[in-house]
């Protein structure tokens, strides 16, 4: 949820990266982080595991505007992958205001990519919240890699994409696709914002 500050007219929106282990979802907020500029951006906090991490950090955006008077900020979450951090998962997601499901094309990932897909939905509900309706967007990364060894876009978006949400192919490592990704679900988040805004919702 959306939260308002009226003494320094912002509104925070929280965005989370979601996937598979290893999928790309640090590389996409550490490419964002690196080509923002200083000073519309905060710092970077990395909670570190063994295996992955959970990042964070928040931005003013540059170029999305203002809504009924008040700038827009964005918090930037990952959560890490793997099975065994679902407490984790789901904390993250609480008060979030749009998802990135980070999908990895590699074919031989398409299962972890669904089962990923499935604890994503099964997290929301826990929060109350419709996976129908939240502002989401798909992202199929990884696209730099053989053809022999990912699956067609065609492919992931039949297999993963029901709800038939904006999808952006992606070379996280590279920064292609990562803003697009961005400007969709930030587009997303905002558009269900401007209507209740001004009653601090």
């Amino acid at each position: 949820m959306s939260v308002v500050n009226y003494g320094t007219r912002e509104i925070t929106c929280k965005i989370v990266y979601y996937g598979p282990g290893r999928s790309g979802k640090t590389t996409n907020l550490q490419h964002v982080f690196n080509q923002l500029p200083e000073e519309r951006k905060g710092k970077m906090v990395s909670l570190a595991t063994e295996t992955d991490r959970t990042l964070f950090f928040d931005f003013l955006p540059l170029d999305l505007g203002t809504i009924s008077g008040f700038a827009t900020r964005f918090q930037l979450y990952t959560v890490p992958g793997q099975v065994y951090y679902a407490a984790t998962r789901k904390l993250v997601l609480q008060g979030v205001d749009g998802v990135v499901f980070v999908a990895d094309s590699q074919s031989r990932q398409l299962a972890e990519n669904i089962e990923s897909l499935q604890d994503l939905h099964a997290n929301l509900a826990d929060e109350g919240l419709d996976p129908r309706s939240l502002p989401l967007v798909m992202q199929y990364n990884k696209r730099d890699l053989p053809p022999g060894e990912i699956s067609s876009m065609e492919e992931l978006d039949e297999t993963l994409n029901f709800r038939a949400v904006p999808y952006f192919a992606a070379t996280a490592i590279n920064g292609g696709g990562v803003f697009e990704t961005l400007r969709s679900i930030a587009s997303q988040v905002l558009g269900r914002l401007s209507a209740p805004a001004s009653k601090g919702s």
